[in-house]
């Protein structure tokens, strides 16, 4: 019996959507605390983990099935997500200064389309608070064995001028804990964000950070919504900055899925993203062979056997885990049996 499908997703779509999040978030968070917990909760909700062994950028991962940024934006519960066999974790998106996000509602569910709107608008503790939370986590010798990422994003406070000294500020601060980073500049919900994805202004930001000296892997994370020319221009921008790879893609603006009377302002994502994250994967991969995570849209094991047919190198989940639940991993890594 699917656990989730037949007891806990019908409770959690009682409450409104972000709360049913904040319960999973703190449910997750008190068990990553107590160790002989997880194994329990892992048989209990999703059996044996998949394996699929690949290396991408340097990094080994377990499967090539992660979690997305926006679940766990605070990196409070990232023992839990690898007992529940994700193979890697992306947290975030973490900015230089702590913000409350967009007032509420802001996320919505729309089953009948397998899709969820959000416009969260980057709430988190902020990346000093999110550093020393990972660090103690390290420290105490729990930090998990598969890779993780740090998604960085621009504090709302700080002008688009500024934008390339904020994502600075945030990667200093959470320096050295990530096994790679996003540079996340395609988010919808964050005023003038989106600007950031041109090139001029993207290469600023990638050049900071290179003065800085990172090291680890370091990504962009892209939307679905930009024309065929913008993306050639940060595929190139890429390839000039020796960048690790890209993020393909984040939500989208484009809600023709979802009836008028139903709509809300946002990034659209889950099922109704999945041609159109698609036709970006391609894109890019046609101008570049480095690596590239497909996000977006892939719900069942032919949608994510479509991505990594299209090019992609790791694929992660969001929306489609909160309608499926942690068995969806299992179902997702069909891919390597077909």
């Amino acid at each position: 019996m699917n656990c989730y499908q037949s007891i806990l997703r019908p409770l959690f779509f009682q409450l409104d959507a972000e709360r049913a999040h904040e319960i999973v978030i703190e449910s997750l968070k008190m068990a990553s605390a107590v160790p002989g917990v997880l194994r329990p909760l892992t048989n209990l909700l999703c059996g044996t983990p998949p394996s699929a062994p690949c290396r991408i950028a340097g990094m080994n991962f377990p499967h090539p099935i992660g979690l997305a940024a926006g679940m766990d934006k605070n990196g409070v519960a990232l023992p839990a997500w690898e007992a529940l066999g994700f193979g890697f974790i992306e947290v975030g998106t973490i900015t230089a200064h702590a913000q409350p996000g967009n007032p509420k509602p802001r996320l919505f569910r729309f089953p009948e389309h397998e899709a969820l709107i959000n416009r969260l608008g980057f709430n988190n503790e902020g990346a000093a608070v999110i550093a020393q939370r990972l660090m103690r986590l390290k420290e105490k010798g729990r930090w998990p064995r598969i890779p993780v990422g740090i998604n960085i994003g621009k504090s709302r406070v700080t002008p688009t001028k500024e934008a390339a000294q904020d994502y600075l500020a945030s990667y200093c601060q959470l320096r050295g804990l990530g096994d790679y980073y996003v540079i996340n500049v395609s988010s919808p919900n964050t005023p003038g964000l989106r600007d950031l994805q041109a090139k001029e202004a993207l290469a600023a930001i990638v050049k900071t950070l290179r003065d800085a000296e990172i090291t680890e892997p370091l990504f962009v994370k892209v939307a679905p919504d930009l024309a065929e020319e913008d993306l050639i221009a940060i595929v190139q921008l890429a390839e000039e900055e020796k960048l690790s790879g890209l993020i393909a893609t984040n939500t989208t603006l484009d809600h023709q899925a979802i009836p008028p009377a139903l709509d809300q302002a946002g990034g659209l994502s889950g099922a109704p993203l999945r041609a159109r994250s698609l036709h970006t994967l391609k894109i890019i991969r046609a101008y570049t062979q480095l690596p590239i995570i497909a996000s977006g849209g892939i719900t069942d094991a032919a949608s994510a056997s479509e991505r990594l047919a299209a090019g992609a190198s790791l694929l992660q989940i969001y929306t489609a885990f909160v309608y499926e639940g942690p068995s969806l991993l299992r179902h997702l890594c069909k891919f390597n049996q077909t």
